[in-house]
């Protein structure tokens, strides 16, 4: 019965250090997974923020759009009446 007892003690030490290492190295691999995933949550938030501040950036501009439009019509129309007038005085 002793060397059954033993041989018992044996397998079962030797399965669980299998297990063991099983699970070290899963542990291992899963911290490397999470910091992974934490840096793409990272960069994911960053380019988040860079999208955001564009969108600021052309709604602003867009406001600004009507402003410089009516600038652009006015400089077009003046630019068109002083070519009619320097056509007038020549004729």
């Amino acid at each position: 019965m002793e060397t059954a007892a033993q041989t018992l003690l044996i397998i079962v030490s030797s399965v669980l250090s299998v297990f063991l290492i099983i699970l070290s190295v899963t542990a291992i691999y899963v911290i490397r997974v999470v910091k992974r995933v934490n840096q793409m949550a990272d960069r994911a938030e960053h380019v988040a923020s860079s999208v955001e501040n564009a969108a600021e950036a052309v709604k602003n501009t867009a406001v600004a759009m009507p402003l410089v439009r009516l600038i652009s019509k006015a400089i077009s129309l003046s630019q068109k009446k002083g070519k009619k007038g320097k056509k007038g005085k020549k004729g």
